[in-house]
């Protein structure tokens, strides 16, 4: 049932139900650090025990030596000495002494739970980015980068805030109301039910702001999340759009994108500034009431001044933690809508289980490749492969060719998992892929794209991607294989050299042979080369395509090319048009037979010739 098909009271009642549901789940994520939490509740029970004794030491003050009553003195006023200036002395003291702790009790139960709210944020922060992790390709398909970051970003903000101020901030505040209330019932229970009559109305003023606060705090992180979507698609293509001169529409997108997250801001802002004066109103009446009422009975003798006195510090106190408590509530609606949204990321299913590391070892063997009968469509029936069948044999080099949408790429996507086919089988080692976990599988592919993702670091890093076993020897060896050595050693720092972000202090073709040298690097079983030399000139094309006979020695290849010229020497060419594969053979044969791949071939010598 749709939201506002429901009625005020079902969608009440949902709203609470997933408040809890919520709750209970951040709460889980303060198991691991129990100890911590505990300690830091001890010090906070302390802490607004103590507070709630001001009052009753004024009272003391002013009933036993500023305005001394007749009789017998009652507890706690019969501990006092009897001289007015040393009881007031020890008041003093006792009071000071209270200062004293509160301060240092509050310094250490808020270093304790920064500390725990710090750690909790970690391992929330992992545990998103692990899960993305694990998602297939085409959950990214799907989903906005820019949205993903803000999940584990600023929503994770969102819920540092509220572990480390928002939720014991409110269970101090609790506390301190509840012991403020157990004094005032001590000292006067008629007193007490006068500042409680306020009590229904203030409830009734939070739960007005704490429906409309939520609602506007989830249209705040939605608009974050379409902000940060935008410049992360932006930014990277910053010379795209001068070169086009689109600086002013796509200033005019994000300022439509501002104003949406503006006004969502303005609107939840609006309610707080609401919310916050109507409970200092309050506050004000029960000042009031106080006044009116407790006059009347100090003045009819049923009451004494310093009772008077302690309730009208009571009655500040009381409606400071409730007015501390309407901004914790804006801290608990933005977290909660933060909250949703994360756990709605984190209950999307991966496409299968995290691995055991032991089952993430790569099987480093010549096996065989088999694709039986392959049907994939990205969306409905809109098949990009049909009836696809091929099978590449241990230490043998196949190149698949064709013009551009005839499924070239999507075979490698296949094949390392990254899609799954609707109809068909693909076998690797005489078992379906399906069968494998996916870090084994993916572990024995050294894959080379056309254009090779970097990350910020150096050269060696780039290779090595945090393999420890690499060694540089290996490192370099297989940079003289691809001719990247010959690049490094023009840079000053050599392999320590920094690429920048995304490979940006690199050429084109420079990181090409960083990402064609990182395959060679991680010793691989299979080599997959996907447009590998499209960006590399033609006498690094000839380094690379000499050291191919060597480097798929041991190694089974499938290279998709489209520089004819690097295939000619691979022991079989696959022609594929229109999702089907329409010739098989070798360089020599497919030319004789004058079919699509000669007519390929003709097409690009004539281009280069020409150019």
């Amino acid at each position: 049932m749709r939201a506002e098909q429901m009625k005020p009271e079902e969608q009440k009642a949902e709203a609470t139900q997933l408040d809890r549901d919520l709750g209970r789940r951040l709460l889980g994520y303060l198991e691991p650090y129990r100890g911590w939490a505990i300690a830091s509740v001890v010090l906070l029970v302390v802490h607004s025990l103590l507070g709630a004794v001001g009052p009753v030491l004024t009272k003391m003050a002013v009933d036993h030596s500023l305005r001394p009553t007749s009789g017998t003195a009652s507890f706690p006023e019969s501990l006092l000495p009897a001289d007015r200036i040393d009881s007031l002395v020890a008041i003093t003291g006792v009071y000071i002494a209270v200062l004293i702790a509160i301060y240092f009790l509050r310094g250490w139960q808020i270093q304790l739970m920064n500390r725990t709210g710090q750690r909790v944020m970690h391992d929330l922060r992992r545990e998103i980015f692990a899960h993305l992790q694990r998602m297939s390709v085409s959950f990214f398909d799907r989903n906005q980068v820019g949205r993903l970051v803000t999940r584990a970003t600023s929503d994770v903000d969102a819920l540092s805030e509220l572990f480390t101020s928002g939720v014991v901030a409110v269970a101090g505040d609790l506390l301190t109301l509840l012991f403020i209330f157990a004094a005032m019932l001590w000292l006067s229970p008629m007193l007490t039910l006068a500042m409680a009559a306020v009590g229904p109305l203030v409830y009734f003023a939070a739960m007005l702001f704490r429906r409309r606060a939520r609602r506007d705090y989830r249209e705040v992180r939605s608009a974050i999340g379409r902000i940060n979507a935008f410049l992360q698609e932006r930014l990277p293509a910053v010379q795209l759009l001068q070169l086009f001169n689109q600086e002013r529409q796509s200033l005019a997108e994000l300022t439509d994108l501002n104003e949406q997250h503006r006004q969502a801001n303005v609107s939840a802002i609006h309610a707080y500034a609401m919310f916050f004066p109507t409970v200092e109103l309050l506050a004000t009446l029960a000042v009031c009431l106080l006044l009116v009422l407790g006059g009347w009975l100090v003045e009819n003798g049923s009451l004494t001044l310093g009772i008077l006195v302690a309730f009208l510090q009571y009655g500040s106190r009381v409606f400071r933690p409730i007015q501390d408590l309407s901004e914790k509530m804006n801290i608990f609606q933005s977290a909660m809508a933060a909250a949703e949204r994360i756990f709605a990321l984190l209950d999307t299913p991966p496409d299968e289980p995290e691995e055991a590391a032991g089952d993430a070892a790569p099987v480093k063997t010549a096996q065989r490749v088999e694709f039986r009968n392959v049907w994939f469509a990205y969306q409905d029936e809109n098949w990009v492969l049909q009836d696809v069948s091929f099978t590449v044999e241990p230490n043998e080099m196949v190149a698949v060719v064709g013009h551009t949408g005839a499924g070239k790429t999507t075979l490698l996507n296949l094949l390392l998992r990254f899609y799954e086919p609707q109809r068909g089988q693909i076998l690797v080692g005489e078992r379906d892929i399906r069968e494998w976990p996916r870090q084994q599988l993916r572990g024995q592919f050294g894959v080379v794209l056309q254009d090779p993702a970097l990350i910020s670091g150096t050269i060696d890093e780039n290779i090595r991607l945090g393999d420890e076993s690499i060694e540089h020897k290996r490192v370099v060896e297989a940079g003289m294989t691809t001719k990247l050595d010959e690049v490094v050693r023009r840079l000053p720092d050599g392999y320590e050299s920094k690429v920048g972000e995304r490979g940006a202090q690199l050429s084109a073709g420079q990181r090409q042979l960083v990402g064609f040298t990182r395959a060679l690097a991680h010793n691989p079983t299979f080599l997959l080369l996907d447009e590998a030399t499209s960006a590399v000139d033609p006498e690094t094309e000839r380094h690379i395509r000499r050291g191919l006979q060597n480097v798929v020695k041991g190694h089974t290849a499938i290279v998709i090319a489209h520089r004819l010229s690097t295939i000619r020497s691979a022991n079989r060419i696959l022609v594929m048009h229109k999702g089907r594969i329409r010739e098989s053979g070798k360089h020599r044969e497919l030319l004789d037979a004058g079919g699509l791949y000669a007519k390929l071939y003709e097409l690009q010598f004539e281009e280069q010739e020409q150019s």
